[in-house]
């Protein structure tokens, strides 16, 4: 929905073009449950840890957030960073 007011205008996700995500989660992720995003970096900051790394389509976005959600980690924010 590009132009739409209030939807940031962002690169749309294409299969074999990873785009840059940063999610940012409540609280200090254990070792143990970092493991469990082994493609992405993290850095623990300011009582969050920050997830952030390439995401390759939309399922594999989606399949981050099911895992945050799946773990019992509370999204704070997420988004794409710039290229």
């Amino acid at each position: 929905m590009e132009g739409t007011v209030g939807l940031p205008r962002t690169r749309p996700l294409v299969e074999g073009l990873p785009v840059r995500y940063e999610i940012r989660v409540e609280g200090h992720l254990s070792e143990t449950l970092a493991e469990s995003f082994r493609e992405l970096d993290h850095v623990v900051m300011a009582g969050q840890t920050v997830l952030y790394g390439p995401v390759v389509d939309e399922a594999h976005l989606y399949g981050l957030l099911a895992r945050c959600q799946s773990l019992g980690l509370r999204v704070v924010e997420m988004r794409q960073l710039p290229e």
